[in-house]
């Protein structure tokens, strides 16, 4: 049977003031059905702006417009205490540009906003990437020698998630219990993303498409692109998700987003440990031990206002367990 699909076109020449940049405090611009097919595009963070190496983000974009968001969607049928699957089948360049800078003050090596130092601020640059998607190839160029360097083309949404509890808004470069900006390269085409529900309809938004991330996005940016994205939603009614998950074919995650980093961990390991006492009837500290020997924890970013660490386990250590009622193996057939 075929599934519902929904095409949802967006205005690439949009001003930026008028795109959004939350999550909460936005009515849906649409509602799904569960189970359809989401066809439609986002922009990169800077709205298209940066497009030459001359383009400073400072001097041609209002620091108050990053990150815009697609969306919000109203998922019929999400209601608190719910978990929204969202599928990513496929992310792909829109464009066949992307681009990377280093912003004042934003990033992991340098002084920032909330780690202020008395030092001048970094270069700020700008480097254009050339994407080749029949290659699969992402083209870094120094800007001061003359070194090339092909690099595998990997499309992650840098920012997928719901409103938030009690009415809150919360900046679209910000991650939470939410989900938001956790700037993690796992959230590429083949993953399904849960999310609590906090409210009515759950409010979906995503954006930030990354043609390639390194994992932690030291400098604060990683490729940024345009993409064409579709993805598949439906609802686990009745379960509890307390902060992101992501399950691929072959691994379960948690994710945990805080201040300093260790709690970042500290969330996304605890959330890890919780998981596995359900899937495997487990006691909480035969969970903790197991977690503790097979757990991998890629570092999703250390540059946003908060950080983003990531628990992944293995699925092949457990064959035949299946979670979240097997809505990750519904939501990828085609």
């Amino acid at each position: 049977m075929l599934r519902p699909l929904m095409l949802h076109e967006i205005d690439e020449e949009a001003r930026a003031s008028s795109l959004v940049y939350t999550f909460g405090g936005v009515e849906p611009v649409a509602t799904l059905l569960r189970g359809t097919d989401l066809r439609t595009s986002t922009l990169d963070c800077f709205a298209g702006l940066v497009r030459r190496a001359e383009d400073l983000p400072s001097v041609v974009c209002d620091p108050r417009y990053l990150n815009p968001q697609t969306g919000p969607f109203y998922v019929e049928g999400a209601r608190p205490g719910d978990t929204l699957a969202v599928h990513f089948a496929s992310i792909e360049p829109r464009h066949d540009w992307g681009v990377s800078s280093t912003v004042p003050f934003f990033g992991a090596l340098t002084a920032s906003r909330d780690t202020a130092l008395l030092h001048e601020a970094l270069p700020e640059r700008t480097w254009i990437y050339d994407l080749d998607s029949a290659e699969g190839q992402v083209h870094f160029r120094a800007l001061d020698s003359g070194l090339t360097v092909p690099l595998p083309l990997d499309p992650m949404h840098g920012t997928v998630g719901v409103a938030p509890p009690l009415g809150e808004v919360r900046s679209s470069l910000t991650p939470g219990s939410w989900g938001g900006n956790m700037d993690t390269p796992e959230m590429r085409a083949g993953a399904t993303c849960y999310l609590g529900v906090n409210v009515e309809g759950a409010l979906l938004s995503f954006g930030d498409g990354h043609a390639r991330q390194g994992e932690g996005e030291s400098c604060g940016v990683a490729v940024e692109c345009a993409m064409d994205t579709t993805l598949r939603v439906d609802v686990v009614s009745g379960v509890v998700t307390p902060w992101p998950r992501i399950e691929t074919d072959d691994h379960w995650m948690t994710t945990g987003s805080a201040k300093p980093l260790e709690d970042a961990f500290r969330i996304a390991h605890t959330q890890m440990v919780r998981w596995l006492e359900d899937l495997l009837d487990l006691s909480t500290m035969d969970a903790y031990q197991l977690v503790a020997q097979v757990a991998l924890t890629p570092v999703a970013n250390v540059c946003d206002t908060v950080y983003t660490v990531v628990c992944k386990v293995p699925k092949a250590f457990f064959p035949g367990v299946v979670a979240m009622h097997g809505v990750h193996d519904a939501l990828r057939r085609p």
